[in-house]
C-alpha cells in the first residue's frame, strides 16, 4: 500500500487548496478513506472520510461546511477541497486507509499553511 499527498502550500486567511491523495498497491475502489491532520504540538486528528463508492461521507465539526471530500476511483485518488481556509486549519494533512486485517496506512503528509 502506497498513499502519496500533494497539493500543500501558503495561503492567505479566506483562500483554497485542493489536496490529492494517489494511492497504490491495493484496490482503492473497495476501501473507505480518510484524511486526517496534525498540528505543531497537538495530536492528529480526523477530518474527513469517505465510504469507498463515495457514497457516504464524513466531516469533523471544525471543517463542516467548507471541506469537500471526494474521490476518482478510476483515477485511484481521493480529494480535499478546502475553502475558506482559517489559520486554526494549519497542519500537515494525511490520507489514512485501513486494510481488511485492521492495519492502518498513512501517507507522508503534506503541508498546509494559512496566514497573510
Amino acid at each position: 500500500v502506497h498513499l502519496v499527498e500533494s497539493g500543500g502550500g501558503l495561503v492567505q486567511p479566506g483562500g483554497s487548496l485542493r489536496l490529492s491523495c494517489a494511492a497504490s498497491g491495493f484496490t482503492f475502489s473497495k476501501y473507505e478513506m480518510r484524511w486526517y491532520r496534525q498540528a505543531p504540538g497537538k495530536e492528529r486528528e480526523w477530518v474527513a472520510v469517505i465510504t469507498n463508492t463515495g457514497g457516504g461521507i464524513g466531516y469533523a465539526d471544525s471543517v463542516k461546511g467548507r471541506f469537500t471530500i471526494s474521490r476518482d476511483n478510476a483515477k485511484n485518488t481521493m480529494y480535499l477541497r478546502m475553502s475558506s481556509l482559517k489559520p486554526e486549519d494549519t497542519a500537515v494533512y494525511y490520507c489514512n486507509t485501513v486494510d481488511g486485517n485492521s492495519h492502518d496506512y498513512w501517507g507522508q503528509g503534506t503541508q498546509v499553511t494559512v496566514s497573510s
